[in-house]
């Protein structure tokens, strides 16, 4: 597999991205700077990986016969976990065949693993179904609509975010009772749009492709008439979504002026003197590692009021994850999350990152895709474990897919597949990317068999999903794994 692991795009092997200059041009020599390769020349060569993988492929999913049980995956992820919380963990993932498929990243990494591939790689959310897009704050406090969760994240095939992308619009449309066909679309117009934006970013100057964010003026670009209400609606919630509203809802007013937390197990429960300090000492140590001078003098301004463990997400259950508040100016408060790093599920199925700690891959791979991301964002070890700091829900909105109505999912489809397709072309050069989806040339593209694969192959595996989920429920019922089941 070539890899970006090293901070360079994937190339072709024995097609230089960047060739040398004539003899007429100047031969400087750096270790920063490429050589000017014509984009047609990368587009072109990124066309002729389609001889040795044509993108029908992509339309490939044929269940091995040595695929690991979904319940026996489930039981083996759930070692390391928090025991007290991992019958939580089971119920979130029984509760439906999108919830599974959440929580089971690594078994569709072990799936994904045997399909035919493109051979380039880049840093990939690894988890990149539906509801892992959403609405957060910029530095300057805008809204951006990116790719938000990145436990997962590796240098790895990019097909395999599209694919995941793609299955999870067809469970999402299933469960929503989006008919089949429209919900097949969806998927395919995911595809199509990856293709379309990925053209445009390799037409565009370089650096202006690399600041292309996906905010709320630039989504009316993808005409989701179907979808504004909706986006509008999350856009004003996410507004409001502040460590302010955090204490408010979650906390009460101390003795003094400071914010406590409530306690309300098993989501939200106080820790002990040792696992406090020990938070403590990890976040120090996180200031003095990861953060600028003035980063950690604007933190020196606040003192930490409370510190609790709370339960977040759905893969993430039973992993380690404090919420730490600070105290500012008068009732002013800040929220930070510190949340336990495991292994990425796909670890198993790519080459390694050069990060061992995986707070550290976690940021890294974020700060590769994202534009824009938390100015706080960092890692540190708390008793032994790495950790990721963060935080916690700053201006944070998600659309709930297997909600949508059929107009609005195509809609939402063609959203997250322009905003994955930018997050990859940071890494994986767009022109040669584009060479391979689109076929043919950059000024007459002809991609439309890849969009078909790729929705033949969610459809496929939207299937196995529903399977899976369904071996799952009937061991809870067996009585193999313990379940608790919530109530809104």
């Amino acid at each position: 597999m070539d890899a970006a692991a090293n901070g360079t795009s994937a190339t072709v092997e024995g097609v230089s991205a960047m060739p040398e200059n004539d003899a007429t041009g100047p031969r400087f020599s750096s270790h920063v700077f490429g050589t000017w390769t014509d984009p047609l020349e990368v587009h072109a060569a990124g066309a002729a990986l389609r001889e040795k993988t044509p993108v029908s492929a992509c339309a490939e999913y044929v269940r091995r016969s040595d695929r690991p049980d979904p319940v026996a995956f489930v039981e083996a992820t759930n070692e390391g976990r928090v025991d007290d919380l991992i019958a939580l963990r089971v119920g979130r993932m029984a509760a439906s065949p999108f919830a599974f498929l959440r929580g089971s990243a690594g078994l569709m990494a072990a799936d994904l693993a045997g399909t035919p591939t493109s051979g380039v790689a880049a840093w990939i959310c690894g988890d990149a179904h539906a509801s892992n897009f959403g609405l957060y704050a910029s530095p300057e406090r805008r809204l951006v609509m990116d790719v938000n969760d990145f436990d997962e994240t590796v240098v790895g095939p990019w097909e395999w975010d599209l694919k995941r992308l793609a299955a999870s619009l067809v469970v999402a449309g299933r469960e929503a009772g989006v008919d089949e066909e429209k919900a097949r679309t969806a998927a395919s117009d995911a595809a199509r749009i990856y293709r379309a934006a990925l053209r445009e970013q390799a037409g565009m100057p370089i650096l202006d492709a690399y600041y292309q964010t996906t905010d709320e003026k630039t989504v009316e670009h993808f005409d989701v008439e179907q979808l504004g209400e909706v986006f509008k609606r999350i856009g004003k919630k996410a507004r409001k979504n502040t460590s302010r509203r955090v204490v408010e809802k979650f906390g009460e007013r101390a003795e003094t002026e400071h914010w406590r937390f409530i306690d309300a197990p098993p989501i939200l429960t106080h820790v002990d003197r040792a696992a406090e300090q020990a938070v403590l000492d990890g976040l120090e140590a996180y200031a003095e590692g990861c953060l600028d001078d003035e980063l950690r003098a604007l933190l020196s301004r606040y003192s930490v009021t409370d510190i609790a463990h709370r339960v977040v997400g759905l893969g993430s259950v039973g992993r380690r994850s404090y919420i730490v508040l600070l105290h500012g100016n008068g009732d002013d408060a800040l929220v930070l999350q510190v949340k336990e790093a495991g292994p990425s599920a796909l670890a198993p199925y790519v080459d390694a990152t050069p990060y061992s700690h995986n707070g550290e891959r976690i940021v890294r791979g974020q700060r590769w895709m994202q534009t824009v991301s938390d100015i706080l964002l960092g890692w540190t070890t708390v008793d032994g474990r790495p950790f990721l700091v963060r935080q916690f829900r700053d201006m944070k909105g998600s659309i709930e897919p297997a909600m949508l109505k059929p107009n609005q999912l195509d809609d939402y489809a063609r959203v997250v597949g322009a905003v994955l397709a930018r997050s990859h072309a940071q890494s994986a050069d767009p022109r040669l990317l584009a060479g391979y989806v689109d076929g043919a040339t950059s000024r007459t593209p002809g991609g439309a068999g890849f969009d078909e694969a790729i929705a033949t192959f969610a459809v496929a595996y939207a299937d196995q999903t529903e399977a899976d989920h369904a071996a799952l429920v009937g061991a809870v019922k067996a009585g193999r794994l313990p379940a608790i089941f919530e109530t809104d």
